[in-house]
């Protein structure tokens, strides 16, 4: 239980400093027979550095719950 806390802490602190990432992939827009011309598209992941905080909470509360009842 110990660990599972620590590790779920150190998730919410990670989502706290980084609130996003962003990754691209390949989109076709024309395709001919051998003729193919691709772009590339960009993607956002964002969230709300509040959701870091409550999951460093609940690591919060598991290591104390995992460290009370051994």
């Amino acid at each position: 239980m110990k660990s599972l806390g620590i590790t779920i802490l150190a998730i919410g602190i990670l989502l706290t400093m980084y609130t996003g990432f962003t990754y691209m992939t390949k989109e076709k827009v024309v395709d001919i027979g051998k003729l193919e011309i691709t772009r590339d598209k960009k993607h956002d992941m964002m969230w709300s550095p509040f959701a870091g905080i409550i999951v460093i909470f609940v690591g919060g509360g598991v290591l104390a719950y995992g460290m009370r009842y051994k």
